[in-house]
């Protein structure tokens, strides 16, 4: 059931993370949406326990999971420029 959480909370990340940096190569499709959400939130939690922001076995929260996304969409917008 984890896992489900994990990939809903993700999904609604990356639409958010999508809606505020609106730009015209955004990636589309449901399964790149949650995928970048979801890594958005792997990449916020990994960064937290790095600087010190969460204990050990704590995860990012919804809005750490947005801005992981936003970056990695920012990162995204880097790489992939149309």
């Amino acid at each position: 059931m984890h896992i489900i959480w994990t990939i809903l909370i993700g999904f609604v990340a990356g639409l958010i993370a999508k809606t505020i940096m609106s730009g015209g190569s955004n990636p589309s499709g449901f399964f790149l949406t949650a995928a970048i959400g979801i890594a958005g939130s792997i990449a916020a939690t990994y960064l937290g326990h790095l600087i010190g922001w969460y204990q050990a076995g704590s995860s990012a929260g919804f809005i750490g999971a947005i801005v992981g996304a936003m970056i990695l969409l920012g990162v995204y917008h880097l790489v992939i420029k149309n």
